[in-house]
């Protein structure tokens, strides 16, 4: 594989689509993951996360678009350029009449790797996934979430430059699952580059760049941090006082730097806002409530981060699309006759 820049992004989508007979299963898809990171692709079953890595390792050819990975589409890798890149799909692949240690040694022997040269790797990779002192068994005696384990032992075994990895937590429990996220922090700090689809939407948290994928289409693209200003509109502060009321209410709405001038009462004494931005718009907030008397030490402030399945559930109906208004005379009828609805309500009240 020749050497890419080494700023040119490893992988590349532009307005690719991916047509099964009538259905488009990906719709004008663009995306870009620079070198040495970690791109978490997120989305409901279904959406086309699977069908994106698959166009991505040269499975499928577009049927519309451009894709480049390492600067080279993926349908004309040669043998060379496959052993710098690592791929786990969703569902084991592997050989069940196999042991765990001949299904290592297979994957190992498929990139050229000798037994020494797997040696070490391979038993530092099953110890490091808990399967080393099971290695004998075979792998269709293990349960799914071994198998998942020995998958993610099998894509790293040639140590790729380049990683797709489908659903590499599933089925697997907390404790293992911040764990493979801890190495795979380290091969990120390693300069290789990730690509990971996940069913926990909270694992968002660990990625450089995130990208939500719905019914075949990307509604968000950007850092943690981004995709949770565009779902709230800002960032989100949490206010605490022994009193809240109407008063202070209006006086903190008012703020410039309040996103549409409204607060959000959690309960008697706590208070939500969004603000375009925290660090901005905090210790405004503290003089505004310091020139109305209150006492500094009887507040509390805090940036919040908002849990990523909220995030996501927003975004998502964000991006739904909404039904258009009524145009015209039909419009004008709408309007009228809203407008006497609201009238005869007001002479009921």
């Amino acid at each position: 594989m020749d050497s890419p820049s080494k700023d040119s992004p490893r992988i590349e989508m532009r307005n690719v689509c991916k047509q099964f007979g009538q259905a488009t299963v990906i719709d004008h898809v663009s995306l870009s993951v620079a070198p040495g990171t970690i791109y978490g692709f997120i989305g409901p079953s279904g959406s086309g996360k699977t069908t994106v890595i698959r166009l991505l390792t040269g499975v499928y050819g577009p049927s519309e678009g451009d894709i480049r990975v390492f600067d080279k589409a993926p349908t004309k890798w040669s043998r060379r350029d496959r052993e710098h890149v690592g791929y786990m799909p969703q569902f084991f692949v592997l050989y069940p009449t196999l042991s765990i240690s001949e299904n290592v040694d297979f994957a190992a022997s498929t990139y050229g790797m000798g037994w020494w040269s797997r040696r070490a790797p391979k038993r530092q990779l099953l110890e490091f996934v808990g399967l080393w002192e099971d290695r004998n068994k075979l792998a269709s005696s293990i349960s799914g979430g071994m198998q998942r384990r020995l998958e993610l032992v099998c894509s790293l075994i040639h140590n790729p430059d380049l990683l797709f990895l489908d659903e590499p937590t599933a089925g697997i429990d907390p404790v293992l699952r911040a764990t493979i996220w801890e190495h795979l922090n380290h091969l990120r700090n390693e300069k290789k580059t990730l690509f990971v689809t996940t069913q926990y939407v909270t694992e968002a948290e660990y990625c450089d760049r995130v990208g939500l994928i719905n019914e075949g289409r990307i509604i968000a693209d950007g850092t943690p941090d981004d995709l949770r200003r565009k779902a709230y509109g800002g960032q989100v502060v949490t206010l605490t006082y022994a009193r809240l009321n109407d008063a202070l209410r209006d006086r903190l709405e008012a703020m410039p730097e309040v996103v549409d001038r409204t607060m959000k009462f959690i309960s008697r004494d706590t208070a939500q806002m969004v603000v375009n931005d925290a660090a901005t718009a905090i210790p405004l907030i503290l003089r505004q409530l310091e020139d109305a008397g209150i006492p500094m030490e009887s507040v509390r402030i805090t940036e919040e981060k908002p849990p990523f399945d909220d995030v996501f559930v927003r975004l998502i109906e964000q991006a739904k699309p909404r039904p258009m208004e009524p145009s015209g005379e039909e419009g004008e009828a709408r309007l009228t006759e809203q407008t006497g609805e609201e009238v005869d309500r007001a002479r009921a009240a």
